[in-house]
């Protein structure tokens, strides 16, 4: 699983000590090296999985931008600053910082720390299944749409998770039955389909994925818009 770090500090030699550090446990690194850039290589790169910031940058401070990343995402943020000052510690870890590191620090707790966030990440994302516009959450049982969180009943999301687990696969109406209301089910097909119509209406747009298969069952596919 890939893991892309962004590192913003205006020193290049530290810069490139930290993103030697990362690369060495062959993470990706984005660099910044003012608040600024920092904030636009955010909002430029959706694929980053957690933020370093130094405190004492140009043009934005690293509580700047702390600030406004917290605007937009919970995304895990470390802060690194040369300050022992337990005010400051305290000052970020308000300010919403995940993590409060001092300058100089050793290697191995570094990388224990840092290590310490990522596994959070990597639970997180394994814990997330898409299709397309579609997110479904196991960790929450919450599913979204275009980022927007879709309410479905306790039969549509074990549908819709079976679905997921099983994306581009036929499914029969027996394997959805049995998986969702078990084998000693009495009902017929018609609630199966009944279930799925609303699970559709509800997904919207994304509900189209969940395909017809004439005489067998469904599938959940990733469409185009126009198709």
């Amino acid at each position: 699983m890939e893991i892309t770090i962004l590192i913003a500090d205006d020193d290049p030699i530290f810069r490139e000590l930290i993103r030697d550090m990362l690369k060495k446990e062959s993470y990706i690194v984005i660099e910044a090296e003012n608040g600024s850039d920092a904030l636009q290589a955010f909002y430029d790169n959706s694929g980053i999985d957690l933020i370093i910031l130094d405190v004492m940058m140009p043009e934005l401070s690293g509580w700047e931008v702390l600030d406004e990343i917290r605007i937009q995402s919970e995304m895990p943020v470390v802060m690194l600053t040369a300050l022992g000052d337990e005010r400051n510690e305290i000052q970020g870890l308000h300010a919403g910082a995940d993590d409060y590191i001092t300058k100089p620090f050793s290697y191995p707790i570094f990388m224990a720390r840092i290590k310490t966030l990522l596994r959070k990440i990597e639970r997180k994302k394994t814990a997330t299944l898409h299709c397309g516009e579609l997110i479904l959450n196991q960790l929450e049982h919450k599913v979204f749409v275009d980022e927007e969180e879709v309410f479905l009943n306790n039969k549509e999301y074990q549908l819709l998770e079976y679905f997921m687990h099983n994306k581009g696969l036929t499914l029969t109406r027996d394997m959805l039955i049995n998986q969702v209301w078990g084998f000693d089910f009495d009902g017929d097909s018609r609630t199966l389909d009944t279930n799925i119509k609303t699970l559709r209406a509800k997904l919207q747009e994304a509900g189209r994925y969940i395909q017809t298969i004439r005489g067998t069952g469904y599938r959940l596919e990733e469409l185009k818009k126009n198709e």
